[in-house]
């Protein structure tokens, strides 16, 4: 039975992306899959990498639960807003804390390089923002989506099979936040 984990990185439970995390646990509750749920703006944890990684700051219960949700996760579903161009800071701040060497990757010794202790998972990214897509692109080459894709998921070896760019949420319609439901409600019934 394959294990899905969402990771929901929106701090307000009357946002679009909670309605999206809903519609995904719709689609996908008749597809004899566990799904789990972390809401990162409901754990309790210092946002602050206090000691760099010269040294460790002890992981609070929370993180150390989540820990576990991700390790026995086979699939991580992660939905966040873009905020000036980036993750919002608690998300980023949840990456810092808990993807840490030793535990999501190894760097090797006398080497510039890494073994990625995550490999084997997949992950699909779905974000909101108000920039369009192509502007997102075309002028901030996908940053936010690039930190997390690249420099954080596969960097410890996690394979982002899809990004979903859900745009422009600024004065969309309510035609265009159903349509979108719609979609995201079928991405859950195809385990994407």
């Amino acid at each position: 039975m394959k294990n899905i984990l969402i990771i929901n990185c929106h701090p307000h439970q009357e946002s679009f992306n909670y309605a999206m995390v809903n519609a995904y646990k719709k689609g996908a509750k008749n597809n004899h899959v566990n799904i789990d749920e972390v809401i990162i703006s409901k754990l309790k944890f210092n946002p602050i990498l206090e000691y760099g990684y010269q040294k460790r700051t002890e992981l609070e219960p929370d993180l150390l639960a989540t820990w576990e949700k991700i390790k026995t996760a086979d699939h991580l579903v992660i939905f966040y807003p873009t905020w000036w161009g980036g993750l919002p800071g608690y998300t980023k701040s949840f990456f810092d804390r808990l993807f840490l060497p030793g535990m999501a990757f190894q760097y090797k010794e006398n080497s510039v390089w890494w073994d990625k202790l995550l490999k084997g998972k997949t992950a699909h990214i779905i974000t909101t923002m108000d920039t369009p897509p192509f502007y997102f692109w075309l002028v901030y080459r996908n940053s936010g989506i690039n930190q997390l894709k690249k420099n954080i998921l596969e960097f410890c070896g996690v394979d982002v099979k899809k990004t979903t760019v859900v745009s422009p949420i600024r004065n969309s319609k309510p035609e265009f936040r159903k349509n979108w439901l719609e979609k995201i409600e079928l991405l859950g019934e195809k385990l994407e």
